[in-house]
């Protein structure tokens, strides 16, 4: 009895936080509370360099490679995603027909060779067909993987135009950060995908300035002198400033064309290690952000240079040298009451792969986002990489599918972006079919930025509130004025109360349409 009123009581209040709860029932295991927040970021990074998530492999024909990636992107809505990071430029190449870039050689096997459609236009299309939010992830300085030959490179290549702008490093390739040019040049090659492609956001990972190589420093020392000798005390605050420079300067950017596309980083997941710094974070990881990348993910974050941050927090908690709950807490001060939405980088490809014990505890992940969820700041996670998850280790694709991601979750807000909700749109009609509830639902006609529909739906005849996150059903893109929806969830003979609402693609939301009783 005690432990079922405590539940009661941990239920009311999450429902007057806007979240609800389900209980799953654990074999050897007292029962768990899984808590759902209505508003949460559930994404997945498909990486396409060395061929990691898609294609599988160099050279498929077109059918085979959007066969594929529809799979994914059905895989990923299953489990709960509510959004894709898609890797379109990964080595200074292109996934879409670009002055910036040769075709990358990960979808035909050569660089340069055009593979006979538009993979970006294509993977846009499909991820909005299921209402997932697209972001396209760029790798702004690495040329190659696994050499130092220019002549390696497509006719087409820039880097063979501008071979004063390439710097060889630890076996690879890359355009020096310390040039304006190089800035300008990886600037207009990401305006160019924000100009002509409907994405909602622009992505970076952790590739700034190249990890580094034990003995050897990055050959920049000309460049410094004739751009930053004078004006920066050391050579790692002018690299800082290159870079600082660059993520300012491109979010700009991106915000004169297009005001609602998001700007984010998925950096390393220590910005300075305590011993360098007082208000660093309590670890002692081997690098840091700030000192050997030179990627200042304070700078970003106090200046609002970036519209949201996901720190790839890719270990245990209670690792010593680097603890998932210790590097979570930190991450949280650093961006609370920050207009910058903080997601974290979970690292699904550690699941059971990682010598670590913790690792091999089917619980591990589990309790991050557990944990994730406990702190008002975070706004979500971003999964690496679904190629990881789809191979379902210790269950966790499962667990994500029935459990932590079971209930739908909206996008949350950028209201220092936009913060005005649409017109509410028209429930016309819910009725019963041989294959489920059928939903007639027509936009407000002065809608005019509505992107999808956010379907509720109540148990009885009477609903107070939308903000419980049980009652959210699905979201559904706008296709058109009018259009249906199908709810293949409901039960026979059940009476429901349903409601709709509008959203825009910043997930401002609608007040609720009038109800529609089905008996």
């Amino acid at each position: 009895m005690k432990v079922a009123k405590k539940a009661a009581i941990i239920s009311l209040i999450l429902v007057l936080m806007g979240t609800s709860f389900i209980q799953f029932p654990k074999h050897g295991q007292a029962e768990t509370i899984t808590t759902y927040k209505k508003r949460e970021l559930r994404a997945v990074w498909i990486a396409s360099v060395t061929n990691i998530d898609w294609p599988s492999k160099k050279g498929l024909s077109i059918e085979k490679q959007k066969q594929e990636f529809t799979k994914l992107l059905d895989e990923a809505e299953k489990m709960g995603m509510n959004a894709v990071i898609v890797q379109v430029k990964p080595t200074a190449d292109a996934f879409y027909p670009s002055k910036y870039g040769p075709w990358s050689e990960y979808l035909t096997g050569t660089q340069g060779k055009n593979p006979g459609y538009d993979p970006l236009a294509f993977m846009i299309d499909e991820a909005h067909k299921r209402n997932l939010e697209f972001h396209a992830w760029f790798n702004p300085y690495r040329i190659s993987m696994n050499h130092t030959n220019i002549k390696r490179l497509s006719a087409d290549h820039p880097a063979r135009k501008h071979q004063n702008w390439v710097e060889s490093y630890g076996g690879k390739l890359y355009y020096n950060p310390g040039l304006p040019e190089v800035k300008k040049f990886i600037i207009d090659g990401i305006l160019e995908v924000v100009k002509n492609y409907d994405i909602d956001g622009v992505h970076m990972d952790d590739y700034f300035y190249p990890y580094k190589v034990k003995g050897k420093d990055f050959p920049d020392t000309a460049e410094f002198k004739k751009y930053g000798k004078g004006k920066f005390k050391t050579i790692a605050d002018w690299r800082r400033d290159n870079v600082n420079q660059l993520v300012r300067d491109l979010n700009k950017a991106i915000k004169k064309e297009k005001p609602y596309v998001k700007f984010g980083i998925s950096p390393f997941g220590v910005w300075r290690n305590i011993a360098k710094d007082s208000t660093g974070s309590k670890t002692t990881a081997g690098l840091s952000n700030y000192d050997d990348l030179y990627a200042d993910t304070r700078e970003w974050i106090r200046k609002g240079y970036i519209d949201y941050i996901t720190p790839q927090i890719y270990w245990n908690i209670g690792f010593k040298p680097a603890a998932y709950d210790i590097l979570l807490d930190w991450w949280v001060k650093e961006t609370s009451g920050k207009p910058i939405h903080l997601y974290i980088g979970q690292a699904a490809y550690k699941i059971k792969n990682d010598s670590s014990p913790a690792w091999k505890n089917a619980e591990e992940y589990p309790k991050q986002i557990y944990l994730n969820r406990q702190y008002d700041t975070f706004m979500g996670s971003m999964h690496f990489s679904l190629k990881d998850l789809n191979r379902n280790p210790l269950g966790i694709k499962d667990r994500l599918t029935n459990d932590l991601y079971k209930q739908p979750a909206l996008i949350p807000t950028m209201p220092w972006l936009d913060n005005i909700s649409p017109q509410q749109p028209i429930l016309q009609s819910a009725a019963r079919t041989m294959n489920g509830i059928e939903l007639t639902i027509e936009d407000h006609p002065l809608n005019q930025d509505s992107t999808y529909y956010a379907i509720y739906r109540i148990d009885g005849d009477s609903i107070e509130s939308i903000d419980d996150s049980a009652y959210l059903v699905k979201t559904i893109r706008k296709t058109a004025t009018q259009q249906k929806f199908l709810d293949k969830t409901a039960e026979i003979g059940k009476k429901y109360t349903y409601v709709i609402t509008s959203l825009d693609r910043l997930h401002n939301e609608s007040d609720a349409s009038s109800a529609v009783i089905v008996q």
